[in-house]
């Protein structure tokens, strides 16, 4: 079945439909890793987006349950220049997911704005896209967060709460592994409840930081009670809670391949990123981590607050391993304080 990509502006890819016989509104945005597509695909930070995927094969080892992000898929849909299957292909279709095969992604990406794919007409898709509000101002953890505390894990050296505005299963794992008891808390979780823990991990997650005044605020209060991580969007609350302004990016940053300057040690480490937002550039002391594509902040060191944060996904799920010690560092870290 012919299938296509309308974006806002007029312009159109033509492609195959391979996956769900629907269509599907939301932003258009690229990722440049080579692999982890289904991970991609089950990241809730991909919630309401159509993904672009540059590297030129898609689907070629197939589909596992176990490498899932989330319990259900969050990009509404998928854009390849080819895809592999039946496997991939087949997986898509069963979880709802639209998909477009013999898209040219090279030129896409340098034209991605908002975007539709749809079996509607040319002129009514293109209308529609038009219509989309844009990620900007968007609040979206509300639609990814867990509803009531779960325990993850039962036993550990440390208890961490996890604060979850769209964590990744491979952040859960790489925690328990670490050693730490892991309890998943909702978005809305106040700062009194998150302190009673050794450690609070605030997560990645969707949307745009600066409509999460509550959220922010209850990291404000959070922070110097207790040792605080955060990553990604957790790590742009945490810019926000301690004077910092966040914005959108272009494009964005999504991929396996992004080089960031560690200021202490000097180390270019290679990562993995998935987000729209960032952390203005900053020549402030807290500065830890820096973006070498734009020099937007990377990571804080604040240890007059006990907190830290990393834009990027230490969990490495997918991804280069370079910055995987980090997490597991911080667990040892609030062991050590807290005696264990």
């Amino acid at each position: 079945m012919t299938g296509y990509l309308a974006l806002a502006d007029g312009t159109v890819w033509h492609g195959e439909s391979v996956a769900a016989e629907s269509h599907a509104l939301g932003e258009a945005v690229f990722t440049t890793g080579m692999s982890g597509y289904q991970e991609a695909v089950t990241d809730p930070s991909f919630e309401d987006q159509l993904i672009c995927f540059t590297a030129p094969m898609v689907g070629n080892y197939g589909v596992a349950e176990e490498r899932s992000e989330s319990a259900r898929t969050h990009a509404r849909a998928v854009l390849m220049r080819e895809a592999r299957g039946p496997e991939w292909t087949d997986w898509l279709r069963e979880h709802g997911v639209v998909a477009l095969t013999g898209i040219d992604t090279r030129s896409l990406v340098l034209h991605l704005r908002i975007a539709v794919a749809s079996d509607l007409a040319v002129e009514e898709a293109v209308e529609l896209a038009r219509q989309q509000p844009s990620m900007l101002g968007h609040a979206l953890v509300e639609d990814v967060s867990t509803d009531e505390p779960y325990v993850y894990a039962e036993d550990g050296r440390v208890r961490i709460a996890v604060v979850d505005y769209g964590v990744k299963n491979s952040v859960l794992r790489r925690l328990a592994k670490a050693g730490a008891a892991v309890t998943v808390h909702p978005h809305d979780t106040d700062a009194d409840t998150l302190a009673g823990h050794d450690g609070v991990l605030l997560s990645p997650g969707p949307g745009d930081p600066e409509p999460l005044e509550a959220e922010t605020q209850t990291v404000r209060e959070l922070l110097g009670r207790t040792h605080v991580l955060g990553i990604c969007l957790g790590h742009q609350l945490i810019a926000r809670a301690t004077g910092h302004e966040t914005y959108k990016l272009p494009f964005g940053h999504r991929g396996a391949n992004h080089p960031v300057h560690e200021r202490l040690t000097g180390r270019v480490l290679v990562t993995s990123q998935n987000h729209g937002f960032a952390v203005r550039p900053s020549d402030a002391a807290e500065v830890s981590h820096v973006s070498l594509y734009d020099g937007t902040v990377e990571g804080l060191d604040l240890p007059e607050l006990r907190a830290r944060s990393l834009q990027f996904h230490p969990e490495a799920g997918p991804g280069p391993h370079d910055a995987w010690p980090l997490l597991e560092a911080w667990v040892n870290e609030v062991a050590e304080a807290a005696g264990a």
